[in-house]
């Protein structure tokens, strides 16, 4: 109930504005903010002005009492099928290629002008050592939330050290993926960041440096509590398996620094940039606009997911044998798994989707993804319905050569044309789908899709059961809600990493609003 009513009383208040905004004579624009200062002689505008204020509270209290007008607002507005707030009139439905409310947002991500300068190296409490854990994408969560760590503690941060024993088994090192000057030069107003611990320093150390695993998402106190005190006895601290090792939810400016590293002082070094926006503009080349589709059915990541693709016992005995790896998986049915949406879809699932939503056949495809489990076989179906999909392998195969024994470039590489493309598909909720889909909204809510398994398997399951055009409509309803739209980010919402909220802010022009119809929502920081 209270719910409806917030919702009733910002519904009033924007009509309030919209009213205001809309009066065709300049000087009565404003009557009802000018009452309180107008003389007393001038009665017709004072009796103008309680006129409109008298309307717009009965209007508030209407709301206020129903909060229907706002709800049904509210549903649209997150369904996208628009009325315009002045006229009523019909609006399209979304466009699948990009959001047109997306002007509306920015990133910002600027410091607070209380945010005090870094301490130097002398004055910190000591060397914060970190050892991120995982594949490319879950190794850049740990290390921007190193950094807000070692902001935390006051400590000087070492460069992480990248995880060399994963399932990827890639060697590569901080510098060989990422651009290590740029990154310690761009927060230094932030962390005061350092290539390696001084000789002089770790000779002069009577015991080696502490190591210890923090739990997951540990809250800043935590660190205050438990590791800085070793930190200042040891001036050395080497933090383990560091990922995800920082509670979700911050105080907004840590939230801000936590957006300075990850979308501005993690850049890739130059040559794997260079051939990443190779790859961009040969697909921008061969077509307008493009599709990037991040498959992720990866034998890996179908064994995690405990999930069956019908093939029969050689493929509950392949993936049985990976899914030894993983020590602590639980024994979950397969079919529960389904339906509770924790299954990637198969490449022609990922296509039915796509064709549903609207996307024709001549639309381009970049498929980013390891070894597809099953191989063509298993991508055949997705190619009959988009016969033109490339990958980096078809469009820089020479060039791909340097960077064939090192996973993590290669996903770095997959990066860079996801992030570059109009539409980006995510199949799964893994750590690449919530890093690039975060930062496409970060970057101006560029059309994010991610499927709805929930509602989209047991659809899939029954779709011989319907004709093409029901079945289509079914898609299109069981997705709203999830074509990355500005109104998808709610403050709190899901991980930090996808749903930046505190980095997003919402331009408040009541006269753009009004021209396209749109309906402000609530600041997503909480604040106005």
């Amino acid at each position: 109930m209270g719910v409806g009513v917030g919702k009733a009383w910002r519904f009033s208040l924007l009509w309030t504005n919209l009213a205001l905004s809309s009066q065709p004579n300049t000087k009565t624009k404003h009557v009802c903010w000018r009452s309180n200062t107008t003389p007393f002689h001038h009665r017709k505008p004072i009796w103008r002005s309680m006129l409109c204020w008298f309307m717009l509270f009965g209007l508030g209290i209407v709301s206020l009492l129903t909060g229907h007008m706002a709800s049904d607002l509210e549903w649209y507005s997150q369904h996208r099928t628009f009325y315009s707030a002045l006229d009523g009139s019909y609006r399209s439905p979304i466009d699948i290629w990009e959001s047109q409310y997306s002007k509306y947002f920015y990133g910002c991500s600027e410091r607070g002008r209380r945010f005090a300068p870094a301490v130097s190296e002398q004055m910190s409490n000591g060397y914060l050592l970190i050892a991120t854990s995982g594949g490319l994408n879950q190794q850049r969560t740990g290390i921007t939330d190193a950094v807000v760590v070692a902001r935390i503690l006051n400590a000087t941060l070492v460069v992480p050290e990248l995880d060399h024993q994963s399932y990827w088994k890639d060697d590569s090192d901080f510098h060989d993926i990422f651009d290590v000057d740029w990154f310690i030069s761009s927060l230094a107003k932030d962390v005061t960041i350092v290539k390696r611990v001084p000789d002089k320093f770790m000779r002069s150390m009577e015991k080696p440096p502490y190591t210890m695993r923090v739990p997951r998402k540990s809250e800043p106190e935590y660190y205050l509590d438990q590791v800085l005190p070793i930190l200042l006895r040891r001036q050395v601290v080497q933090l383990t398996k560091f990922d995800y090792r920082l509670a979700n939810n911050l105080d907004e400016e840590l939230q801000k620094l936590r957006c300075r590293v990850n979308y501005h002082a993690l850049r890739f070094t130059k040559p794997i940039e260079e051939i990443g926006q190779k790859i961009v503009m040969r697909m921008q080349k061969m077509a307008h606009r493009y599709i990037a589709v991040h498959l992720r059915f990866e034998p890996d990541m179908l064994a995690f997911s405990r999930c069956y693709y019908g093939g029969g016992e050689k493929e509950k005995h392949e993936l049985g044998e990976i899914r030894k790896r993983w020590t602590t998986l639980p024994d979950l049915s397969a079919d529960g798994e389904r339906k509770r949406g924790k299954c990637p879809l198969t490449p022609h699932e990922v296509g039915l989707m796509l064709r549903a939503l609207g996307f024709t056949n001549n639309t381009y495809l970049y498929v980013a993804s390891g070894e597809i489990y099953g191989g063509d076989e298993t991508m055949q179906p997705l190619k009959d319905l988009f016969p033109n999909i490339y990958t980096k392998e078809m469009l820089a195969d020479e060039e791909l050569k340097p960077f064939l024994p090192f996973s993590s470039r290669l996903a770095a590489i997959d990066y860079i044309v996801c992030d570059e493309s109009n539409v980006f598909v995510t199949n799964n909720n893994g750590n690449m789908a919530k890093i690039i889909a975060g930062r496409r909204r970060y970057m101006g809510h560029k059309r994010t899709i991610r499927p709805n398994t929930k509602k989209l398997s047991s659809l899939f399951m029954a779709r011989h059961k319907m004709d093409w055009d029901t079945f289509a409509k079914k898609v299109k309803s069981c997705q709203r809600g999830f074509m990355g739209e500005p109104d998808e980010m709610r403050p709190g919402r899901g991980e930090f990493h996808e749903y930046p909220a505190s980095c997003i802010c919402e331009r408040t022009s009541v006269d753009e609003f009004a021209r396209d119809g749109y309906r402000p929502q609530a600041n997503l920081t909480g604040k106005a």
